[in-house]
C-alpha cells in the first residue's frame, strides 16, 4: 500500500487481480489479456513477472488429508487463527500445541516467533540447516553511507561483486561485510561465477574452507543449545552449499525453552504419517492443534512455466507446446521467437544471485530498453530462431559442471529432493556481474537484431 501510494499506482494498476490468459492476435498485432474478474484488455507489450517461488509446496505425507486440526502454509499465514502480526503477539496460539514442518530458511524465521506464543511447539526436522550469526544491530544512515545520491546502487553492486567472487582484493572495499560476502568462495558450487571446477588446487582449497566453515557452524550449535541430544540433531553434516545458508541469532536459543521440542525424523526417513490428531514419527504420535507447513515452493514453476497462465503465441501456438521438444528457448531469457512483444522476467536463461531484487531491477532496465527501442522504431520485439540457437549454444558451452556436487548432498530443492541436479544449461553460466555487462554491451550495439517492422 505504501509503495502504491508513493508512486501513484492505483490509477493504472489492478491489485488483487490474476491474469488468466495471454493470447497474441495476429491481425491486431497486440495481446489479448483476460483476468479472473472477467476483464479483457488489449496490450501492445506484455511483461510477465510471475516469480520463481510463488507456488507453495506441501509435503506428500500419508494421511495429511485426515488431520482435523488447523493447517496453513507459511506463505499463506493465517492471522485469523494465530492473531498478532509479523512482529509477534499471536494470542490465538495461547493454550495450543503447534507443530511446524520444515527447518529451512522460512522455518528458521518462524520457529522463534511460534515458540514465544504457543503453549508447546514441536519442530519436525528432516535435515538441519546451517545457522550462521545474523548479527542484527542498530545502524544509522551514516553507517550505510546514505548521505549522498547513488549510495544504494553502489552498495548492492558492491555486494554482487563480492558474492560473485569478482571483487579485487586490496582495491574493492566490502561495503556490506556480512556472512554472505564472507562465505562467497563457498557459493561457487551453488551459483555460477567462474569455471574453476577442474582446477585441483582450487578444489582442495574449497574442501578445506568448507570443512572449516561447517565445523564452526556445528560448534556454534553445541555452544548455544543446552541439551546434548538436541544439539547433536541440529548439527548439519553436509557441504555448505548443499542448502541455502541461513542466519539467525534467535533460532538455536529457542530450543532451550521448555515448551519447544525438536522431533528429528532422520531415523524414520521423514514423517511417517498423519492422523486425525497429529503427526507420527518413528511410531510416536505427537498431538497438535495446528500444523504449520514451512515447506517452501516448487522452484521455478510458476505462472507461464507451470501452465497456470496459458500463453498462446503467433499462429495459435501455446508457449509450452513450442517448448515441449527442445525445452525453453529464448534470447537472454527475455524474448522468444513466435511470441512477439512478450518479455519474461525471472531466472530462466538468466543470471541468478542471492539478492534477487537487484537481478530483477537489472531485468526491468533491460525490458524497458527493449520497449523504448521498439516504440522509437515502430517495431515488434521478437528474436529469430538463429538468435535463440546462438544463445542456447552460449549457455551450453559455459554451463558449470556441478551435478556431481549436488548428487552428494542431502535431499533438498537444489538437487530435486535427492533426484539429482543435471548440468542442463537453464541459467547464465557466468556471474550476474558478467551478465549485466553483457546485456549493456548488447543494448548499445545489437538491440536492432530483435526488432522487426510492424505489419
Amino acid at each position: 500500500m505504501r509503495i502504491a501510494e508513493k508512486f501513484d499506482l492505483y490509477e493504472n494498476a489492478l491489485f488483487s487481480t490474476a491474469v488468466t490468459s495471454l493470447t497474441w492476435d495476429d491481425a491486431d498485432q497486440r495481446w489479448r489479456v483476460t483476468t479472473d474478474r472477467g476483464d479483457e484488455f488489449r496490450a501492445t507489450y506484455v511483461i510477465t513477472a510471475t516469480g520463481t517461488l510463488t507456488e507453495p509446496k506441501l509435503p506428500g505425507i500419508p494421511g495429511i488429508e485426515s488431520f482435523t486440526g488447523h493447517t496453513f502454509h507459511t506463505s499463506r499465514w493465517d492471522y485469523g487463527y494465530t492473531g498478532g502480526t509479523a512482529e509477534g503477539g499471536m494470542t490465538g496460539l495461547a493454550g495450543r500445541k503447534v507443530g511446524i514442518v520444515g527447518t529451512g530458511a522460512t522455518g528458521i524465521q518462524a520457529v522463534p516467533m511460534l515458540a514465544e506464543d504457543a503453549e508447546h511447539l514441536y519442530v519436525f526436522q528432516r535435515t538441519p540447516s546451517t545457522v550462521g550469526v545474523r548479527g542484527q544491530r542498530p545502524i544509522t544512515a551514516a553507517d550505510l553511507g546514505a548521505d549522498r545520491p547513488g549510495w544504494a546502487a553502489e552498495r548492492r553492486e558492491n555486494f554482487l561483486r563480492f558474492v560473485s567472487g569478482e571483487a579485487v582484493a586490496g582495491i574493492d572495499e566490502d561495503l556490506v561485510d556480512d556472512a554472505w560476502t564472507e562465505s562467497a568462495a563457498l557459493l561457487e558450487k551453488l551459483l555460477p561465477s567462474f569455471r574453476r571446477d577442474h582446477d585441483p588446487d582450487f578444489e582442495a582449497a574449497y574442501e578445506a574452507l568448507d570443512h572449516a566453515t561447517m565445523e564452526r557452524i556445528r560448534a556454534r550449535v553445541t555452544e548455544i543449545v543446552e541439551d546434548p541430544e538436541t544439539a547433536a540433531a541440529l548439527q548439519p553434516w553436509y557441504r555448505y552449499a548443499c542448502k541455502r545458508p541461513t542466519f539467525s541469532d534467535r533460532y538455536l536459543p529457542a530450543f532451550n525453552r521448555e515448551n519447544v521440542t525438536l522431533v528429528d525424523t532422520a531415523d524414520s526417513h521423514g514423517i511417517e504419517r498423519m492422523t486425525e490428531r497429529g503427526v507420527v514419527v518413528d511410531g510416536v504420535e505427537y498431538e497438535v492443534d495446528a500444523l504449520v507447513f514451512a515447506t517452501g515452493f516448487s522452484v521455478s514453476v510458476s505462472g507461464i512455466t507451470s501452465g497456470r497462465l496459458p500463453v498462446i503465441g503467433r499462429g495459435g501456438v501455446p508457449l509450452l507446446r513450442a517448448w515441449a521438444h527442445e525445452g525453453p528457448r529464448s534470447l537472454h531469457g527475455f524474448a522468444s521467437s513466435g511470441f512477439p512483444n512478450l518479455l519474461k522476467m525471472g531466472s530462466l536463461h538468466n543470471a541468478s544471485r542471492v539478492n534477487f531484487s537487484h537481478i530483477l531491477d537489472e531485468q526491468a532496465v533491460h525490458a524497458a530498453a527493449l520497449v523504448a527501442a521498439a516504440e522509437s522504431r515502430g517495431a515488434i520485439i521478437e528474436p529469430s530462431r538463429e538468435a535463440e540457437d546462438a544463445w542456447a549454444h552460449r549457455l551450453t558451452k559455459g554451463a558449470p559442471r556441478h551435478a556431481w556436487f549436488h548428487a552428494e548432498c542431502t535431499p533438498g530443492y537444489y538437487n530435486a529432493e535427492g533426484k539429482g541436479r543435471p548440468d542442463a544449461p537453464t541459467g547464465y553460466p557466468g556471474s550476474a556481474v558478467a551478465f549485466h555487462d553483457e546485456l549493456r554491451a548488447w543494448r548499445e550495439t545489437s538491440i536492432d537484431e530483435v526488432l522487426s517492422a510492424r505489419r
